[in-house]
């Protein structure tokens, strides 16, 4: 009988720790690790934004906490997991591309728009003053580029992309600036 959770190779330990390294937080970096489990169990080639998405989402409260309300949050996890057990094999054999960008991947493992959407987050989380990018971060560079799978994924979900960015965009960038706003803490 196989575990029902994989465990994770070496490689991806040195892959979690590379993407620490490279401008990610420890959280962000589990994140990744964890689409890249979810890709190899899906049988994907590459990890691609919905595997993003999913990942974030079930690692980091402050992505959830940027959604409306709970009910849009179990939508989108109701449709990620229908992707892993069926709807998504249309997606399997495929690269998620924009055809904006060259299919190689900057980021080994990743489809060229999740490369891209980690450039972002790190470019992101700089222009906030920031070492290393954070979950929201990620998030806000998936949803962003309407090409991407997870932005499919989040309309069929009836969550409205653009609508989520802005709702990103104007929440404050650190927890303890929450109380600062008068939003609630995440």
């Amino acid at each position: 009988m196989q575990p029902r959770i994989p465990r994770q190779s070496t490689g991806d330990q040195v892959g979690a720790r590379a993407d620490a390294a490279a401008g990610l937080s420890a959280e962000l970096a589990a994140v990744l690790a964890g689409a890249r489990r979810r890709a190899l169990r899906d049988g994907d080639r590459q990890i691609d934004t919905a595997h993003v998405l999913h990942s974030l989402l079930e690692h980091d409260p402050e992505v959830c906490a940027v959604f409306e309300d709970g009910a849009q949050v179990a939508r989108l996890l109701g449709y990620l997991v229908q992707r892993s057990i069926g709807y998504g094999l249309r997606w399997q054999s495929t690269v998620e591309d924009s055809g904006a960008i060259p299919v190689v991947s900057a980021v080994e493992g990743c489809s060229p728009l999740a490369s891209a959407a980690l450039e972002h987050a790190r470019a992101r989380a700089a222009r906030f003053g920031e070492d290393e990018a954070c979950c929201v971060d990620l998030l806000a560079a998936v949803v962003a580029d309407p090409q991407a799978r997870a932005v499919e994924v989040l309309t069929r979900a009836g969550v409205d992309p653009r609508e989520l960015f802005l709702r990103i965009e104007s929440r404050p960038r650190r927890p303890e600036e929450y109380a600062e706003s008068g939003e609630a803490t995440p």
